[in-house]
């Protein structure tokens, strides 16, 4: 389904975020979190791509295997990094032709232990991707009129590579003007600086759904991943100084980061938030908390509940 389909039927919406495994142990494991996760019905699911395209295959083959094998709307993400436009006229072809509605059009991330010349890849900046995407929906291939839905990154905390704010926002708007149907935020701890973005996208005349990025932390070997990886995320003093009074417990740490991120889409929530995308890291236990906690599975149930007895 096209996202603005997705978002006009109904929201806030509620979706999830996966990466491709790398071995078929760790497929398996994916796939059980993913058919528990498939009980809550979200609006959709998101597949990451790895650095540089180092995933790209996994990436492709687990989308089709959401789509063919569970009732779940998979979103892939592609990026710029080490690709020419005839392999994302390819990927797109391919999605077009397992009729995937949505497209996440990513900078990406610089690959790690290669030689990376930036400017041999053929889409220097997210916007030029969008606009490469618009091209494709515009040739009449993909099955829905429309093409593909397109989604963006939002940084609530600020682009890592883009200290100067004003910029970073028209940057944001380039890639909305250029065909960005949606945004979906890079992971917060402060829903304060999640607001704060949301209303200067509004100032800088952003006027497309911003859904918002949450990662419960569960360890704290994840806890030291995020701010390895997130470039820049800003961790809570309370957040800290809570996560310290575990004392390495393990189930103390995942009951207080669960607790957390439940809290943070409690306020969401009451903030009005067009939809809350969980980056889930392939495990369903703490999703699946916080959304028994939010009474989500009640909500998404409750219209074919309505419709059957009818």
């Amino acid at each position: 389904m096209h996202i603005n389909d997705i978002m006009a039927k109904d929201s806030p919406t509620f979706s999830f975020e996966f990466f491709p495994p790398k071995t078929p142990e760790a497929a398996e494991t994916l796939f059980h979190a993913i058919r528990e996760l498939e009980e809550y019905m979200p609006h959709f699911v998101s597949v990451t791509y790895g650095a540089g395209g180092s995933t790209r295959e996994l990436t492709h083959d687990l989308v089709e295997r959401i789509k063919n094998t569970t009732r779940l709307d998979p979103i892939p993400h592609l990026t710029c990094v080490c690709h020419s436009a005839d392999e994302i006229d390819r990927i797109l072809a391919r999605y077009a032709k397992s009729a995937i509605g949505n497209i996440l059009a990513l900078g990406g991330d610089r690959p790690r232990g290669l030689v990376y010349d930036k400017s041999r890849d053929a889409f220097q900046h997210a916007v030029d991707l969008v606009k490469f995407v618009r091209r494709f929906n515009e040739s009449g291939i993909h099955p829905d009129r429309r093409g593909f839905g397109i989604g963006v990154a939002g940084f609530p905390e600020g682009h890592p590579s883009t200290p100067n704010r004003l910029l970073e926002m028209d940057y944001l708007k380039a890639k909305v003007e250029a065909g960005a149907d949606y945004i979906v935020t890079q992971l917060f701890f402060e829903n304060r600086d999640f607001l704060d973005f949301r209303e200067r996208c509004l100032l800088a005349g952003i006027h497309v759904p911003i859904i918002a990025g949450i990662m419960p932390i569960t360890s704290m070997s994840g806890f030291r991943r995020i701010a390895e990886l997130s470039g820049g995320t800003r961790f809570p003093a309370r957040l800290i100084r809570a996560l310290q009074r575990c004392d390495n417990d393990v189930k103390m740490i995942s009951r207080v980061g669960i607790h957390f991120a439940l809290e943070q889409c409690h306020d969401l929530l009451d903030n009005e938030v067009a939809g809350i995308h969980f980056y889930t890291l392939n495990r369903s236990d703490a999703t699946r908390v916080i959304f028994d906690s939010l009474g989500i599975p009640r909500r998404r149930r409750a219209p074919a509940e309505a419709g059957s007895s009818s």
